[in-house]
């Protein structure tokens, strides 16, 4: 089952396992900064207002605007 990451809280796991086909625009840009399917991360922290969030995958630390997030369809570990 695929959910979005904003379903996550701070210190959950999820793997990617996807995007939405409405995101064509960001698609691009997420494979190309190690957002890949099957890719798994940990959720640091959300900034105070919700955006941006933090990841940390492949060993750094990645933050993504609301509207990027928002394409990545994953799953909870």
């Amino acid at each position: 089952m695929a959910i979005s990451l904003k379903n996550l809280t701070v210190g959950d796991s999820g793997k990617i396992v996807g995007f939405e086909s409405s995101g064509k625009a960001y698609r691009k840009r997420l494979l190309a900064m190690g957002l890949t399917p099957g890719t798994e991360f940990s959720v640091t922290r959300f900034a105070p207002m919700g955006d941006p969030v933090e990841i940390k995958l492949r060993g750094f630390s990645l933050t993504l605007r609301k509207d990027e997030a928002a394409i990545l369809l994953i799953e909870k570990l």
